[in-house]
């Protein structure tokens, strides 16, 4: 028998984080989560302070906790982490749409 060990965060969907914050409750570098940001993975909140540097929102968190585990399992680079993530955003984008396809094809308009 194997147990498996989780971890649950409780996010709060309106909070924006911190860069410091995002590390802290991913598991990644400061240094690491600059590289995605830089490469666009990672997206600032529309809302910035003047010199606190970039604001992320919740959902930000999870992305960053994915790019850990790649990075972990598959010992990923960040140019790696970049592509992997990328690829994943754009798998989610068009399961959302062909969910949308789905269900006008099911209830057609009248």
């Amino acid at each position: 028998m194997r147990i498996e060990h989780a971890e649950v965060i409780w996010l709060d969907e309106p909070h924006v984080y911190s860069l410091t914050e995002v590390a802290e409750l991913s598991g990644l570098a400061a240094a690491e989560l600059r590289e995605l940001f830089e490469c666009g993975v990672l997206v600032p909140a529309e809302r910035e302070r003047e010199h606190d540097g970039p604001e992320f929102a919740a959902r930000t968190i999870t992305i960053a906790r994915t790019a850990r585990r790649l990075r972990d399992d598959f010992e990923l680079d960040m140019q790696g982490l970049s592509v992997a993530l990328t690829l994943l955003r754009r798998i989610g984008e068009l399961e959302s749409e062909l969910c949308n396809v789905r269900a006008n094809l099911s209830h057609p308009a009248p």
